[in-house]
């Protein structure tokens, strides 16, 4: 619980903290993980900057004052490639299976908001995760691309989109990595992919 900020002082707050472990890789060990830690952090924020895709109106508790926080941590601990992908369908299923408690706000003689939580720990709502989206990485190798890339393809791949989609096919984020160039056809190409690949990725929650 924390007060919400001031441009959005209606709606709770979701923050997002990757860490990659040594444990994972070798290419891990000391602050090996942090470029890969720190894009990853920063395409979830991206991707969840849509009050639309977490419903934070249901957040708020007194607006101004007080809101709701979700601090997501992601630890990854196997590195298999695809890193991103795998990141956002279990920060998914984790929003899924969060609990909200439910409050009661009341105003004391000094007309100061006093909240006061349910002594039930069943006394909860559940997030509405319906809109919220997962990632899907597409990696142009030759004229063909790769979805969910091994660390052998990921090596080949001169160019990736890496696209946040909600389960109605909505496109949220779109980012763009690698050193080649993409042609608007094959941009093209690889959005369409991505909208085939994404509702069998939703199922799986």
């Amino acid at each position: 619980m924390g007060a919400p900020k001031l441009d959005s002082p209606s709606e709770g707050c979701v923050e997002f903290f990757v860490n990659c472990s040594a444990n994972a890789s070798l290419k891990f060990e000391g602050r090996g993980g942090d470029e890969l830690a720190t894009m990853i952090t920063n395409a979830l924020h991206r991707a969840f900057n849509n009050s639309s895709c977490v419903p934070r109106q249901n957040m708020c508790i007194v607006p101004g004052q007080h809101c709701w926080i979700l601090y997501v941590d992601v630890l990854i601990l196997e590195y298999g490639g695809n890193m991103l992908d795998t990141a956002s369908l279990a920060v998914k299923a984790a929003l899924h299976d969060t609990r909200i408690p439910k409050v009661e706000v009341s105003k004391n003689e000094e007309g100061i908001s006093e909240i006061e939580l349910s002594d039930n720990p069943f006394d909860c709502t559940q997030l509405d995760t319906t809109n919220v989206p997962c990632f899907v990485t597409l990696n142009k190798i030759g004229k063909q691309f790769v979805v969910d890339a091994t660390p052998e393809e990921e090596a080949c791949c001169l160019a990736k989109l890496l696209l946040a989609l909600r389960s109605d096919g909505t496109l949220t984020a779109f980012l763009k990595e690698g050193t080649s160039s993409l042609d608007p056809e094959s941009i093209f190409e690889m959005v369409q992919g991505a909208g085939n690949t994404s509702p069998p990725i939703h199922g799986l929650q």
